[in-house]
């Protein structure tokens, strides 16, 4: 996960006089006390680098802080989604506290505490398991589903249920079980592992992930394929092109009609749908519906409500863009 140029923290300890400078000719936003960001560079700052300056600036000005939840996530390539509210720390001696925007989280269990961009961070595993606690459902299989990706290349797994369970805190331990059923180190985006989500609680089977077809001298996978009925679907995302390079961009869709087109003629039909009609769920039940899917179990309205608000973020709901970071990876 890379800054957008510019996106460098100015410090008053370290450039006072630039700091009073720009201030003085408002051309500074202050993330936090002594750390301030160049206002026309925050202001085109997507929610997550948004919160990541955050997280750095509290890095910067804090004497030697562990980061823990969606802090040390934004760190370690993990998804987040919207702006989180608040920045997560250990803390040392075991008590909880706050300052400012700034959560210091005793804990009763230990933590493995690691390192990412240069700052402490509990472990990737014990990062998953504690925003698998806390966050909606199909947020927090988005999540694992990230760590078991980026686990599985290291040669690494986690059950999070099993290392739930023998935790003191017992929040959120039946979700812990429910996402460890699904957990699957296949979905390779954020969007896909939601939909996968919302696709069970609309009632549909369950498709198989990334299905590889060969037609016309070409090797083409899809997101979802349900076998029965040879229906494709897939989940659009960032991540997929450069958005700031237009001719990468014609030619991404360029491609992906043709790709689309070429599948057409061999299978019974194809659904596309973005992040939007995902957290809707009624655009991406229609989409399903459209290609002559029908659920095959009731709907499970109770979750799907959860898709409605992620509490712990300052947007009530991410618009049509994919959160960030956790595009294909």
């Amino acid at each position: 996960m890379n800054a957008s140029p510019g996106a460098t923290l100015l410090l008053t300890r370290e450039q006072p006089f630039d700091v009073a400078r720009l201030d003085r000719d408002r051309q500074l936003h202050r993330v936090r006390a002594g750390a301030y960001v160049r206002k026309k560079v925050w202001d085109h700052l997507d929610p997550w680098e948004r919160y990541r300056l955050r997280v750095l600036a509290v890095a910067r000005t804090w004497q030697s802080p562990v980061f823990c939840l969606e802090s040390a996530a934004v760190l370690q390539g993990l998804p987040i989604f919207g702006e989180p509210t608040h920045i997560h720390v250990l803390s040392a001696g075991g008590r909880s506290w706050s300052e400012g925007d700034v959560i210091v989280h005793g804990h009763v269990d230990p933590r493995d505490v690691t390192g990412a961009l240069g700052m402490k961070v509990t472990a990737l595993g014990d990062t998953a398991v504690d925003l698998a606690r806390v966050l909606p459902p199909a947020f927090a299989l988005a999540v694992v589903d990230a760590a078991v990706r980026i686990l599985e290349r290291r040669g690494e797994s986690i059950d999070v249920s099993e290392r739930g369970r023998t935790q003191r805190n017992r929040r959120g331990v039946r979700q812990l079980d429910w996402v460890q059923a699904r957990a699957c180190p296949v979905s390779e985006s954020v969007g896909e592992s939601v939909s996968r989500a919302v696709i069970e609680w609309l009632g549909y089977e369950a498709p198989l992930l990334q299905k590889v077809f060969h037609y016309e001298g070409e090797t083409d996978r899809s997101d979802f394929y349900w076998r029965r009925l040879r229906i494709i679907g897939e989940s659009d995302g960032y991540g997929k092109y450069d958005a700031d390079d237009p001719e990468a961009m014609k030619a991404h869709f360029v491609a992906e009609k043709t790709r689309e087109d070429r599948l057409r003629r061999y299978e019974g039909g194809f659904a596309r749908w973005d992040w939007a009609d995902t957290l809707r769920f009624e655009p991406l039940d229609k989409k399903l519906r459209a290609t002559g899917l029908v659920p095959a179990h009731p709907r499970q309205s109770l979750m799907l409500r959860t898709l409605a608000q992620n509490p712990r973020s300052f947007a009530p709901r991410p618009k049509a863009e994919s959160p960030k970071p956790g595009g294909r990876s």
